[in-house]
């Protein structure tokens, strides 16, 4: 991905992204965040989705293989916090995250470490829909598959801290699917993670693609 940041929008400044790089990676049985992407790593990509696109408060929750995750996070001079329950699952290292958050902050994206090929220009159009919109809850929605990074407005913080998890954020969110606004992208990386060796070896094929595909 290219690092051409967007700094000439006022309203990216107050939103933060946070991606969930706690996890134990089971299925995979390899550390997700971590195996090689192009000339760089999974997450270094999924940290590049949003700096192509101007989002720049960014926050990587780290637990499981933490001491080999921070040198990487510093290189890149992106904050990252530990969850100390991430055993407990992913929602506990959402609520680390929001709370985590700085008070101006009007809004978050939320991605797993293992959805890598978001396109800068999706955030853009996320962050369109949230302004048009006025909703608290905007999501990409590719062939009509709702994918990631939903971008979440802070109205919805205090409930997503309180809640206890069951179900996940999936669970809490259709709660309040009368807020939700649906933003049509023609980008495939919002629907396709990586939960097996296949699908690393398919994300791999994908994003040699689209490099290709830049360079015409």
């Amino acid at each position: 991905m290219s690092e051409t940041v967007v700094r000439d929008e006022p309203l990216k400044k107050d939103l933060a992204a946070i991606i969930l790089a706690a996890g134990y990676s089971s299925r995979m049985k390899l550390f997700k965040p971590l195996l090689p992407l192009g000339s760089s790593t999974v997450i270094e990509n999924s940290i590049d989705s949003f700096l192509e696109a101007g989002i720049e408060n960014i926050t990587v929750v780290i637990g499981f293989q933490a001491k080999k995750l921070i040198p990487v996070l510093n290189h890149r001079g992106v904050k990252w916090i530990y969850n100390e329950k991430f055993s407990e699952g992913m929602y506990s290292s959402i609520i680390a995250g929001v709370s985590s958050l700085p008070s101006h902050v009007k809004g978050f994206f939320l991605l797993p470490a293992d959805i890598p090929l978001v396109k800068g220009e999706t955030i853009d159009s996320l962050v369109e829909g949230y302004k048009q919109s006025k909703q608290s809850i905007i999501y990409p929605s590719f062939s009509n598959r709702r994918g990631h990074p939903p971008l979440i407005s802070s109205c919805l913080f205090p409930k997503i801290i309180k809640y206890d998890g069951s179900g996940g954020l999936k669970a809490l969110l259709n709660k309040y699917e009368e807020q939700a606004y649906y933003v049509e992208v023609e980008d495939e990386g919002t629907v396709f993670d990586i939960d097996t060796y296949e699908d690393y070896l398919k994300l791999c094929a994908k994003f040699k693609n689209q490099l290709e595909s830049n360079s015409l």
